[in-house]
């Protein structure tokens, strides 16, 4: 399936699409250096959080997806070095409204747990900003 929302993103930073069908997504990220939040090699949580939330925007799939809301768990830290896989899986579709649940996994391990609110607006959020 063709990518048709984020063309811009950064995947060294989001991830890297591994399957985008109707309603679902998956995507990879490789934890690095500037990841770190700390000499520890502790993975900042707002990388974590960037990709799930760009899996959801990809299981949509749409121009004008824009996240509303999010419900998040952090389960497990991550480090420098770790590969994590983000699955994201539509739960609900009401009109332009989406709930998508997204899992964050590393070495078979839930390392992130999310459920987004996502809408597809009429126009693109900036225009005629």
């Amino acid at each position: 399936m063709d990518i048709n929302t984020h063309e811009n993103i950064d995947r060294s930073l989001c991830g890297e699409p591994i399957s985008v069908s109707e309603g679902s997504s998956e995507v990879r990220l490789t934890c690095t250096g500037n990841m770190s939040a700390d000499g520890s090699g502790l993975i900042h949580g707002g990388f974590i959080f960037g990709m799930a939330d760009y899996a959801a925007m990809l299981s949509v799939n749409h121009p004008n997806v824009v996240l509303a809301g999010a419900e998040s768990r952090f389960l497990k830290p991550s480090r420098v070095g770790d590969i994590l896989t983000a699955k994201a899986q539509e739960q609900e579709k009401d009109g332009r409204k989406h709930i998508v649940k997204v899992d964050v996994s590393c070495d078979g391990e839930t390392v992130f747990s999310g459920t987004f609110t996502c809408f597809v607006t009429k126009e693109h959020v900036l225009a005629g900003a």
